[in-house]
């Protein structure tokens, strides 16, 4: 089992601050990715404690946190409490990690906000 680093930035969010993005917000994931990109549970479940999330922008410190999973869904946690500083994305299984792909976070303040994956590398 293998572990991919992912990087997202903000990508173009018309009707935001960020109508034109901003490549020093968004994500650095580490989790395991299946031969087509998309996150493979069994090798997640196995190496949990590898699979981290760190936020990044310029009007705050980075935020860490770990990759994780109830039920079907996906989230980004940064507390260690369930259910806070939880931090759910779109769909998050369903997606591809191939540079140039799209993904949608819910930002603190409810919205959605769309990042687009600029690195996939091993590591």
């Amino acid at each position: 089992m293998s572990l991919s680093r992912i990087v997202m930035r903000l990508a173009r969010n018309p009707g935001t601050e960020f109508a034109e993005g901003d490549d020093h917000r968004g994500y650095t994931l580490t989790a395991p990715l299946t031969p087509d990109r998309r996150l493979d549970v069994e090798a997640w479940r196995k190496a949990r404690d590898k699979c981290t999330v760190r936020r990044f922008q310029p009007d705050e410190d980075p935020v860490q946190g770990r990759l994780a999973r109830r039920g079907e869904t996906w989230f980004f946690d940064y507390e260690d409490e369930v259910g806070e500083g939880d931090e759910p994305v779109y769909r998050l299984g369903d997606h591809t990690f191939a540079v140039g792909d799209y993904v949608t976070i819910t930002d603190d303040n409810g919205r959605p906000l769309t990042y687009k994956v600029t690195e996939v590398v091993p590591v």
